[in-house]
């Protein structure tokens, strides 16, 4: 019986296909988006009002309420968004390229390669301002992916398990020797702790610009790998069989995941569980069908990281949680339901 055959227990009753359900999830994403973009402006030690939102945006005035909202939470929420995106994106294309469901960007070092990166601007050479450390994470995520590339070559190509175990052995060096670099300093990376529990406070608008072209990029190789990866999930001799170069493919997936990985920790820090468990989420709600996941990853991630930022300003009230702290909280016990429905463990 095709999806568009009708039930017999209800002739009045069609089911809705496949791509059209994809779409009107899609749509529904994008709606809870746009409502959490506005929430996000609108709540924290202070509720706004909607129409002062609106003034702040449109008609600007010496107000305090309306300097709070363009200056502290419309950047705090456009950097949310950014992030998110990259952050959701990046899982998606690891657990492709690793086979993986549950493989998430630290998995290949890049949280650890950015962390450490950052850990030396700021111990090493005195740099304490995020525009200063910021392209040293992201080169640290570039440089270690690269090792990573490398350590997992092998005679017939680049093999997916050496890859993980390249990534976790080198994520683990790293992270201890950041932490022993931390313990010869420790006044000179209180700046830090924010940022090593995973924020979006106080991250400037101006901090994304240099980062917005590689994420384009990225998200231009992200589209393009889509298709190659789906044949990719039969194994790479199949893959090759069709006329897909594995290799090439990997190679460009795992260049795109570090820009949008490296770019989101050096902006926000190493955020948990995003990169995890949207892809989780959306493969759990298309299936295996990489562009879909890409689609629905582009816009979940963002809803989680803003809805966590904006939990995180609610709990404690009036002090804040970081969204990492947050997004830890969430996702671990969503996750360990999904992981326990055989539809979505599968990739």
């Amino acid at each position: 019986m095709t999806a568009l055959a009708l039930r017999r227990d209800d002739p009045g009753t069609v089911p809705v296909p496949g791509s059209r359900r994809r779409s009107i999830g899609l749509a529904v994403a994008l709606g809870t988006l746009l409502l959490l973009l506005v929430l996000s402006v609108m709540v924290g030690s202070t509720a706004i009002a909607p129409s002062v939102v609106w003034d702040a945006l449109f008609h600007p005035a010496a107000d305090i309420d309306q300097f709070a909202i363009r200056d502290y939470r419309l950047p705090r929420t456009v950097v949310g968004l950014v992030v998110g995106v990259a952050l959701g994106v990046a899982g998606a294309l690891n657990q492709a390229v690793t086979r993986n469901p549950l493989a998430d960007p630290g998995i290949l070092g890049v949280h650890a390669g950015a962390s450490f990166a950052v850990t030396v601007a700021v111990g090493l050479f005195g740099i304490r301002d995020i525009g200063g450390y910021l392209w040293f994470a992201f080169a640290g995520a570039l440089i270690v992916t690269l090792m990573v590339l490398a350590l997992g070559s092998t005679r017939q190509g680049q093999s997916p398990v050496v890859m993980v175990l390249a990534g976790v052995c080198v994520g683990a060096v790293l992270r201890g020797a950041g932490s022993a670099l931390e313990l010869t300093n420790p006044a000179a990376f209180d700046a830090m702790r924010s940022w090593n529990a995973g924020s979006i406070v106080g991250r400037p608008v101006d901090l994304l610009w240099p980062v917005l072209p590689f994420f384009a990029v990225a998200l231009v190789l992200a589209v393009a790998v889509s298709g190659p990866l789906d044949a990719m999930a039969l194994g790479d001799e199949l893959a090759a069989a069709q006329g897909v170069r594995p290799a090439v493919t990997r190679i460009l997936a795992i260049v795109a995941l570090t820009l949008l990985a490296g770019g989101g920790t050096a902006i926000a820090g190493p955020i948990a569980f995003v990169g995890l468990m949207v892809p989780h989420v959306a493969r759990w709600i298309v299936g295996p069908h990489q562009r879909w996941i890409f689609a629905y990853s582009l816009l979940l991630a963002p809803i989680l990281l803003l809805a966590s930022d904006i939990l995180g300003r609610v709990v404690m009230h009036p002090s804040e949680i970081p969204v990492g702290v947050v997004t830890a909280f969430v996702g671990a016990p969503v996750l360990i339901a999904l992981v326990r429905r055989s539809k979505a463990s599968g990739l």
